[in-house]
């Protein structure tokens, strides 16, 4: 545990531009040390490399989006090629000029590596980088700063098989750190105080790394953990409207085609044939309707578990 911790916001970075050096930049206006971590602001990277855009930005956000997540009214969020889920895919168009969009880094990772290392060719100090962009949360109003990408530190601890204060283990407890890192440098840079960097010192030392690490892509959530990878109303969407493919978004579980059935809250007069991932509805003419309505229920059902399921009716007159 760290006894105190500094956030400083760097002066006198200016107006970043394509080919800029952001660790020549950084180098020359602050002393590091050993054990300090460098948080830069996506948007400055992606002004150094030259993503500026004036395109469109439709175009651009259908290029950064892997799937949408859920739409309302202007608002798209979307998993990005990253395995971010963001709204509008990070895209940024403040700060910056008019007309002008920034999309994020292609790789941050890669960058957060990068400017790691040339901060050591040009300082010889062994610092921590963390690549940080603004993102909203699900059940909370406002947003704050994640890490998008980083190097020199664990992006993620894991607490398990520890005990707390009165000697429970710890199960699931795993502070993201370069998130917490992210978080914290944003309330010293401010938003329009036109300071993208800010130097954290005092970081424990376990929490550092001497290799670059795993990079913050470790705590992307996969899509298979993912149990809200849609939003509500485009869950219900997607399960009416896919026709029982396998849905993107819907994380697997292990319900059995059995295990639907008992969901799906069968009629009376229908009878259900199950015959491995298919399914066979038999019934009389009077249950027709309800014969269909179950059938879509169904769908919707194994939409929904990420089931595969053929489906077929069958009605006698």
């Amino acid at each position: 545990m760290a006894e105190s911790l500094t956030f400083t916001a760097v002066d006198g970075i200016g107006e970043v531009v394509a080919g800029d050096d952001l660790a020549a930049l950084v180098a020359s206006l602050v002393e590091l040390a050993d054990g300090d971590v460098v948080v830069v602001t996506s948007k400055v990277v992606s002004k150094a490399l030259g993503l500026a855009t004036t395109r469109e930005k439709d175009e651009l956000l259908a290029e950064q989006t892997d799937r949408v997540v859920a739409r309302r009214d202007a608002t798209t969020i979307v998993r990005t090629h990253h395995g971010l889920t963001m709204a509008a895919a990070g895209i940024d168009n403040s700060n910056t000029a008019p007309r002008t969009l920034l999309p994020l880094p292609g790789d941050p990772d890669a960058e957060a590596r990068r400017i790691r290392g040339r901060l050591h060719e040009l300082t010889g100090r062994t610092v921590g980088v963390v690549i940080s962009d603004t993102a909203g949360r699900a059940w909370r109003i406002g947003q704050t700063d994640i890490a998008i990408g980083c190097a020199g530190l664990l992006p993620v601890e894991s607490f398990a098989g520890r005990e707390d204060t009165h000697g429970q283990p710890l199960v699931v407890t795993a502070p993201a750190v370069a998130d917490e890192v992210a978080g914290a440098a944003e309330l010293a840079s401010g938003k329009l105080g036109g300071r993208p960097v800010v130097v954290v010192r005092g970081l424990a030392p376990h929490l550092l790394t001497a290799e670059d690490g795993p990079g913050a892509a470790a705590i992307l959530r996969d899509e298979d953990g993912d149990l809200f990878g849609l939003g509500s109303r485009d869950a219900v969407v997607a399960a009416l409207a896919d026709g029982g493919d396998v849905v993107r978004g819907f994380p697997a579980t292990d319900a059995s085609i059995a295990d639907l059935v008992a969901m799906a809250d069968v009629p009376d007069g229908v009878a259900v044939v199950v015959d491995g991932d298919a399914v066979t509805l038999v019934a009389g003419a009077r249950q027709a309707v309800e014969t269909g309505m179950l059938a879509q229920r169904l769908v919707s059902l194994a939409t929904a578990h990420a089931r595969p399921l053929q489906i077929g009716v069958r009605i006698s007159s």
